[in-house]
């Protein structure tokens, strides 16, 4: 038994054989580019999906609300049904009900929650039955006149694509995570030609990480996806937005004050939402039904403000065009609202971006022509207020700051706004995040006990290496000592006598294996025999520039508290001991760092030396 410091590496190398190290990460090589391969084809059956549908929302729009056959996209707000349009949506809710019951329960709600929820809980694997049903019952949905974006549901259906081809092929759950990913983007590049924010949508909802591997196939998808788009329907941008004037500095001012106005309107809208959806709970009938008396209020406040009905991407243009104000602005968000958050809460099916676009495009509108009034000479632009209103009302409820902002710009392409938009997103999620725990995308897993991560950081444990944290005053066995040696040394008590397992080597200070103060002491084994001679397993090593995750995962995966270090140059030459205790110690010192608060620069210490 020796305490051993830190050794020189003898000149010559041997060789390891009975050995397990790290596991090196995935190499940047053929899976990625295979996963980019099934994400461009995702992306490019997601851009038909996307036809798909927005044609088949357009056919049922068309038959219910003008009796004609046609699958172009089109506003039940002009129709001349008079009293009947209250009960088409009912009639659509029925239908989606009914789904759902003998369907699949996934069709209810608006997709990105339930995809996040599949990510986390079932590694990615959506059943290919919501493939089909969630479009179907989205396209019944709103083109009875359902208040929703078609949006969500293509996010969901692409989603659900990619997951299902994550399923029919051999891949690991992060892949299968890297394709629903991709189709979750391709499905919304594919509606509003925004292959940027589609990205970032499924960066900050969906995978949960940033790393090549996930990146790439997602930007490939998203792309193809806005290729399809284009082809179909040109390179114009989805709103447009001309002839704006670059803010000044006061006029900065306002939109970061807009910004934080619409925050708490998004906390407000999206706590509204789920009170609702509590209200429809405590209802004494199946759930089935809860949509149709959702669809009630939805026809009943068509009638009377039609323009509440269906997606609204033309009440958007409208709002971002200035072509909308005063009191048919207000009457117009305010009653979409209502609208849309009694049918959301009732558990149908249906999308939330194009509502809470024209929920807060509509307060931005409105706030900036009230500023106008209060501020004439500020420099406030209607159309701009909007815009930053629009982006705002998304970042407060979603808390998807970069997606917001960019999003916002790649639906009007329009880079004066850049600027306004990063201040009012900004100044929106901060106040979100102040008083709102979950999100409009969030509350409802996190209602289940599901825990869904907010803050994407750097493995704090991959960024430090086994040589920073590893003891070098090693407890060792010598391998040429019998058993019976050991066993009168274990039965001392002195220092390092109570260790459960030892590294065992040979005169050299070359590590031949490892044994636990149990396997010494187990009866059975001969005393005359040598340590060398009963080490009967693998032994599992680190080398001191691996990192501490490598080193923690080698340990998960053999079930060991301590691995040797051995020289990378010399695999079995030991310098040292790598032990849990070493680990947290190290996870310790970062906390204290971490949330340690302190002066670092001193200025009176400063102006004494000075003097």
């Amino acid at each position: 038994m020796l305490r051993k410091s830190l050794p020189v590496a003898p000149s010559m190398e041997p060789v390891l054989t009975n050995f397990q190290i790290p596991k090196q990460p995935a190499s940047f090589g053929f899976r990625t580019v295979y996963m980019a391969a099934l994400s461009i084809l995702t992306g490019i059956m997601a851009g038909f999906i996307a036809r798909l549908l927005t044609g088949l929302i357009g056919t049922i729009t068309n038959l219910c609300f003008y009796g004609k056959f046609s699958t172009d996209f089109s506003s039940p707000a002009n129709n001349n049904l008079g009293l009947f349009v209250i009960f088409v949506p009912v009639i659509g809710a029925v239908i989606v009900g009914f789904m759902a019951k003998y369907g699949s329960t996934g069709i209810r709600g608006h997709g990105i929650p339930e995809a996040m929820e599949q990510v986390i809980l079932n590694e990615s694997r959506i059943p290919p039955r919501l493939t089909f049903l969630k479009p179907i019952s989205a396209a019944f949905s709103i083109g009875t006149g359902g208040p929703f974006g078609a949006e969500g549901p293509i996010i969901a259906t692409g989603g659900a694509f990619g997951s299902l081809i994550g399923q029919l092929l051999h891949t690991s759950a992060s892949e299968r995570k890297t394709l629903l990913a991709a189709g979750a983007a391709a499905g919304m590049a594919a509606t509003f030609g925004t292959p940027v924010s589609s990205v970032l949508l499924a960066v900050e909802l969906l995978l949960f990480e940033f790393k090549p591997q996930s990146l790439i196939p997602v930007t490939l998808a998203s792309t193809a996806a806005t290729a399809v788009r284009f082809y179909f329907l040109g390179t114009e941008p989805i709103f447009r937005l001309t002839n704006i004037m670059p803010p000044d500095s006061t006029a900065m001012f306002f939109y970061l004050i807009m910004g934080a106005l619409v925050g708490l309107a998004a906390v407000f809208v999206t706590r509204s939402v789920y009170k609702i959806e509590d209200a429809f709970d405590r209802l004494p009938i199946h759930w089935m039904w809860w949509p149709a008396i959702g669809a009630l209020a939805v026809g009943i406040i068509g009638y009377f403000v039609p323009k509440t009905m269906g997606v609204g991407y033309d009440n958007i243009e409208n709002i971002l065009a200035g072509s909308i104000t005063g009191k048919t602005l207000i009457i117009l968000f305010v009653f979409k609202f209502i609208s849309w958050s009694i049918s959301l809460g009732s558990g149908t099916s249906g999308g939330t971006l194009a509502p809470l676009f024209t929920i807060g495009g509509g307060l931005g509108a409105l706030l900036g022509s009230l500023g106008i009034f209060l501020f004439p000479d500020v420099g406030i632009d209607v159309r701009l207020a909007a815009l930053v209103g629009m982006a705002a009302m998304f970042a407060g409820s979603a808390r998807a700051l970069l997606t917001s902002i960019i999003f916002a710009f790649e639906t009007t392409m329009q880079p004066v706004g850049l600027l306004p938009l990063l201040a009012g997103c900004s100044a929106a999620y901060l106040v979100s995040s102040l008083l709102m725990k979950h999100t409009i995308m969030t509350e409802k897993i996190a209602r289940r006990g599901i825990k869904i991560p907010f803050e994407y950081e750097a493995d704090f444990l991959d960024l430090v290496r086994v040589k920073d944290c590893a003891t070098y005053n090693v407890i060792t066995i010598n391998g040429d000592n019998t058993v019976e040696k050991v066993k009168e040394w274990l039965s001392t008590g002195s220092v390092g006598s109570f260790h459960h397992e030892y590294p065992v080597i040979d005169s050299k200070n070359n590590l031949i294996g490892s044994l636990s103060r149990k396997e010494i002491l187990q009866p059975g084994i001969k005393d005359n025999l040598k340590i060398s001679e009963i080490i009967n397993k693998q032994i599992s090593v680190v080398f001191p520039d691996n990192t501490l995750k490598e080193a923690l995962d080698l340990m998960a995966e053999t079930d060991s508290t301590r691995l040797p270090v051995v020289e990378r140059s010399n695999h079995i030459h030991l310098v040292g001991i790598l032990s849990r205790s070493d680990i947290l110690k190290e996870r310790r010192n970062h906390l204290k760092k971490k949330h340690e608060y302190k002066r670092s620069l001193n200025f009176r210490r400063f102006s004494k030396r000075k003097h």
